[in-house]
């Protein structure tokens, strides 16, 4: 929270997210702006927080899917009505960059929202969206010519499409400034995986695009885990991951959920756990298997599935990698935090 934005206002703007209340949001946004608060505080210091928030509520499974892409609406219909240009238009831009989010990465908001402040710091930013395909970006990048690329991912997952993103960009010659958590702790896997720069948040991305900027990047050195073992999982990861699924629905009909909905949302988990392990081979880190490990545990045990239940799961995909040692060490790693 900023000087500009009070407690109270922060609560009455996540209430009406609660509520999917598109009006009320809009209201209480441009109502600070009218009162002098620059939109980049609003945006700094009441949406940022209020969208980390709905992420939490829908992680300790107070919110649904639903709920949580209604309150994201609500977001993104005030980001909207707090940018539009004013009648003057706006000023001479200090330079142009495209942000996009990584393949497989569907939070659009958090990159919505670096391109505003980055607009509001003087730069043109065109802003593509979320789930953006390399060669889709690359081909742009070749039409348009921009200084720089923002590329953003909030899930560990996406960071194997993430490095193919960061590939296509270099190759154009163009710099990387990646951003968000799922290039984990202060943007380690953002460097290993090729970006010339992570930054945090909107207001350190316009800072660090305004320090020694390079003008040119050459092409991505090699990844630290990009070996044979990596192109071999990744080739048997769908199937792992479906593997990894069942297995976790098995154990809920012992420990639970109590619906069908959370039942469904235990057999998508299973996707996650291979994609983590994909990703912890491609930066070789054990630490990104072990903080996603606590955070699918936790997850899981607001579903009502207890950490038996994951650990069982990892024993199973345990066994279909015997070909995969490295990936073995990996998991293993993870599944020393579980119940033996």
């Amino acid at each position: 929270m900023t000087a500009g934005v009070a407690a109270e206002v922060t609560e009455e703007f996540f209430t009406a997210l609660g509520r999917a209340d598109v009006e009320a949001g809009v209201r209480i946004a441009t109502g600070l702006r009218a009162a002098g608060v620059p939109v980049a505080e609003i945006l700094g210091g009441l949406v940022v927080p209020a969208q980390r928030r709905v992420g939490e509520h829908w992680a300790a499974g107070r919110w649904d899917v639903a709920r949580e892409h209604a309150a994201t609406h609500v977001c993104e219909q005030v980001v909207a009505a707090l940018t539009r240009p004013g009648p003057q238009g706006p000023p001479e831009p200090r330079g142009r960059i495209v942000l996009a989010c990584a393949d497989g990465e569907w939070h659009a908001l958090p990159a919505r929202l670096a391109a505003e402040r980055l607009r509001a710091a003087g730069w043109e930013a065109v802003f593509l969206g979320a789930c953006t395909p390399a060669r889709h970006l690359a081909r742009f990048l070749e039409s348009v010519g921009p200084d720089a690329v923002g590329l953003s991912c909030t899930f560990p997952a996406a960071l194997p499409r993430a490095r193919a993103t960061i590939e296509s960009a270099r190759q154009q010659g163009v710099p990387v400034l990646a951003g968000g958590p799922g290039f984990g702790p202060d943007g380690r896997w953002a460097l290993r995986l090729g970006a010339t720069a992570w930054a945090g948040d909107g207001d350190r991305a316009a800072t660090r695009l305004a320090a020694g900027w390079p003008a040119f990047a050459d092409p991505a050195p090699a990844a630290p885990g990009l070996d044979d073992e990596h192109a071999a999982f990744a080739r048997r990861e769908a199937v792992l991951g479906a593997e990894v699924a069942e297995a976790l629905l098995e154990g809920t009909r012992t420990t639970g959920p109590a619906d069908l909905y959370q039942a469904e949302e235990v057999h998508d988990c299973g996707p996650y756990v291979t994609g983590f392990l994909s990703a912890a081979l491609l930066v070789d880190d054990a630490d990104l298997m072990t903080s996603q490990t606590r955070w699918l545990a936790d997850l899981l045990e607001a579903r009502g599935v207890g950490p038996a239940t994951l650990a069982s799961a990892y024993d199973t995909l345990d066994g279909r990698l015997g070909s995969f040692p490295r990936a073995r060490r990996l998991l293993a790693t993870g599944r020393e935090l579980l119940p033996a």
